[in-house]
């Protein structure tokens, strides 16, 4: 049997969950299994008081596996449950008691966008850099990314980078509000553990009541993780996803030309 693609590990009262499909951690649907897996461990084991959320490898995580999804002959439906399953995890580490901490090393993409944006805390190395890329292949945002980065970064900057689907430098990320402290990439882990571990001996409960009090004031974020399933799903095999998808794969330009898709 392999090794699960989402790693599990505690140090102390201190998770450390790895996304581990080296080196660019995009998510098929076993990751985003395994992903909800490792939250469902976090959120049920009364001795984690800290997670910390980080990439194996070079990169934090490419968001989702292209691949694996043109592979199937309902699209679709493949990505409805991808992000069943994903939607799912992140649901729980917002909600759960042990505060999360995102590790970003090297590149956010797409859904590693989300993953960084549902955490509590972020830090990120010198060298990482965040780019939505979802329009750039034909698609449109999930991972919670449409409802929280509106909320962390506003609306106007959430959209440069929606649209224009550029990367966003790590010193620049923290001027935004997307991460809370950029450190030497060598220092990234150390740094995260140390923050995990002082949170670790604080008030948990107070911290998962915190949490919560904090999602219900921002309002629906499983409804809106809904809606951003249901459009990815849609868009998947729209003309425009089969063109930008197929053009990243071949590590071509797209060329987005026809009729605009119909309205979701």
């Amino acid at each position: 049997m392999s090794a699960p693609s989402v790693q599990v590990e505690t140090r102390g009262a201190v998770a450390l969950v790895t996304l581990h499909r080296p080196d660019t951690n995009t998510i098929n649907i076993q990751m985003a299994m395994d992903l909800l897996a490792a939250a469902l461990t976090c959120a049920r084991n009364a001795a984690v008081r800290a997670v910390v959320l980080t990439g194996a490898g070079r990169n934090f995580c490419f968001g989702g596996d292209l691949r694996a999804i043109t592979a199937h002959d309902r699209l679709d439906d493949y990505v409805r449950e991808l992000t069943t399953y994903l939607h799912a995890a992140i649901s729980h580490f917002v909600r759960m008691d042990a505060p999360v901490i995102a590790a970003v090393n090297g590149t956010a993409a797409g859904a590693g966008v989300g993953l960084v944006a549902m955490a509590d805390l972020a830090i990120c190395g010198r060298s990482s850099g965040f780019n939505l890329a979802y329009t750039s292949v034909g698609l449109t945002p999930d991972g919670g990314t449409s409802y929280l980065l509106p909320r962390i970064i506003g609306v106007k900057r959430t959209m440069e980078l929606a649209l224009l689907n550029r990367t966003l430098p790590a010193a620049e990320a923290l001027a935004w509000g997307l991460v809370n402290e950029v450190v030497a990439d060598e220092q990234l882990l150390t740094r995260a553990l140390e923050v995990a571990a002082q949170l670790a001996q604080g008030p948990t409960g107070a911290f998962g009541a915190t949490k919560r009090l904090v999602a219900r004031a921002l309002g629906g974020l499983e409804t809106q993780m809904v809606a951003e399933s249901e459009s990815i799903a849609a868009h998947a095999v729209s003309a425009e996803a089969r063109e930008g998808v197929e053009a990243f794969l071949r590590k071509r330009r797209p060329q987005f030309t026809g009729k605009r898709a119909a309205r979701t």
